[in-house]
């Protein structure tokens, strides 16, 4: 697909929900951006239910989370689990193991963009097992 060529308005209201098996349940993802050549972004906005949250996983270039709404958690692997609030910006580096999600008592909305490698952006790793 790659990026547009040109000035592109993407309206709200084409969201699906995720594969089942990325995170705890599944979530609303509308793509905003669909990036297929190496270096091209791609971007979505997610809404999770309470308490749903994702797989461990990577990004081969990085992921940048901007939070939207809602109270979110996030790790990194071998840091500390970080509460997250609408308007913090998350930057997880090339290959740094991590996963994120709604707290337990309230919905989690955010945008991430993340760059293509080699015909992917993220490879999903195991189930988390303790929020700590």
């Amino acid at each position: 697909m790659g990026n547009p060529e040109r000035m592109t308005i993407h309206r709200q209201g084409n969201a699906v929900r995720s594969p089942a098996d990325i995170a705890t349940a599944p979530f609303w993802v509308e793509m905003l951006l669909e990036g297929a050549a190496d270096g091209e972004n791609t971007a979505m906005r997610a809404s999770l239910d309470p308490g749903t949250i994702t797989r461990w996983h990577t990004h081969p270039r990085g992921q940048l989370l901007y939070v939207l709404s809602g109270k979110g958690l996030a790790q990194r692997e071998d840091g500390a689990v970080e509460e997250l609030r609408a308007g913090d910006a998350v930057w997880f580096a090339a290959g740094e193991k991590h996963w994120h999600g709604a707290t337990p008592d309230s919905a989690f909305s955010y945008i991430s963009v993340q760059a293509t490698e080699a015909g992917r952006i993220v490879d999903w790793l195991e189930q988390v097992e303790v929020l700590s």
